[in-house]
């Protein structure tokens, strides 16, 4: 069974200057593009995700 990928939207919604949403560290085309992607196209974009957050504070998990 394949494990769902929930989105990591937190209703902060406001894109900084790289156009990454800052509540949800995704890009504008990960936002919207969401769902339609297959679980394993949303487990990279998390991927992706948890590595702007670590780019972005040290200290996030």
């Amino acid at each position: 069974m394949t494990e769902v990928v929930k989105s990591p939207c937190i209703s902060v919604c406001a894109l900084n200057d790289d156009d990454v949403c800052i509540g949800c560290m995704r890009t504008v085309e990960e936002i919207t593009g969401w769902r339609s992607m297959t679980e394993r196209e949303r487990a990279e974009v998390m991927e992706r995700v948890r590595h702007r957050q670590r780019e972005n504070n040290p200290f996030a998990g």
